[in-house]
């Protein structure tokens, strides 16, 4: 019996989509056109992620060490430093390596400045270069690092870092306030297009609560109806997100070799469950919805 109830739904819903078809296709083109905005924006906030991220995991702290200390305290230093919560990774770096990493960021112009220098008489410390797991928590890490017996000083470029801190956190607000702003009118645009398709059936209801049908028994078949069109928007609006992102991540790719993006098969792998999930809940709660009124009868 539920069966054969749930078969006379789905049949009564694709035989609406065939006699409406031209304000069907004109809900399915408005999923479409709203999920492909909204695509689009996701793909790009994820790249920008992906970029925030990139430059996040460069930020480092030094913890420069005294010259006096022993090669066993320098190695209990690293131990310490490697519990620190918020440490992700650290990496030694002795006098050596510093001073060749030194002359080969100077410019040629100050480049004599080291020509007095070399490994007997080097006046650069050994250190600790220490990476960290989020850089919004370096006052913490730098503050105990200070705290470790050995250490003759920590350096960082905490302008830079307070500034990366500060645009991660205003990308953030501001990619959920676009992406609530961007649900909000597209669940008001698909629900307005459906609700056109249904008042063209006012009729149709009408009579069907006159014999007695319950407002479920009506319902079902809209929320289905709306359901398959949300999905054929769904599935359109992926293949244009994904035809246009791949054009676009080939291009930079061929032209920007260090620019690292996210691979065109996010569309296909992540994004088009999540669209498809959207297009399926928002057509059906969007019939759902703009049934109320023609149900009050």
């Amino acid at each position: 019996m539920i069966i054969n109830t749930f078969k006379y739904y789905i049949l009564d819903a694709l035989k609406s989509l065939k006699r409406n078809i031209t304000i069907s296709l004109a809900s399915a083109i408005t999923v479409t056109i709203t999920l492909f905005i909204m695509g689009i924006f996701l793909i790009l906030m994820e790249n920008v992620n992906l970029g925030m991220n990139n430059i996040q995991s460069q930020i480092e702290i030094k913890a420069f060490l005294k010259d006096e200390i022993s090669s066993e305290e320098q190695e209990n230093i690293g131990q310490e430093l490697k519990v620190i919560s918020g440490v992700k990774d650290i990496e030694f770096e002795d006098k050596a390596k510093a001073l060749e990493k030194f002359s080969e960021q100077i410019s040629e112009d100050n480049s004599s400045l080291l020509d007095n220098y070399s490994s007997s008489n080097n006046p650069l410390p050994n250190s600790y270069i220490v990476k960290l797991e989020n850089p919004e928590i370096s006052e913490q890490v730098i503050s105990s690092i200070k705290n470790i017996d050995g250490i003759e000083s920590v350096g960082t470029d905490k302008e830079f870092t307070d500034k990366i801190v500060s645009i991660s956190k205003n990308i953030k607000w501001f990619g959920l306030s676009l992406f609530i702003l961007l649900t909000a009118i597209s669940v008001f645009l698909i629900s307005n297009t459906i609700k056109l398709a249904i008042y063209s059936r006012r009729r149709e209801i009408g009579i069907m609560k006159f014999v007695g049908a319950t407002d479920w028994f009506i319902r079902w078949p809209f929320i289905i109806e709306g359901a398959v069109i949300g999905l054929v928007g769904a599935v359109s609006a992926n293949v244009l997100v994904y035809s246009l992102y791949k054009i676009v991540f080939i291009k930079i790719n061929e032209s920007l070799l260090l620019v690292n993006l996210i691979s065109p098969s996010y569309v296909t792998q992540t994004l088009q469950w999540q669209f498809i999930l959207a297009g399926v809940v928002i057509g059906g709660l969007g019939s759902s919805l703009s049934l109320f009124k023609f149900l009050k009868v």
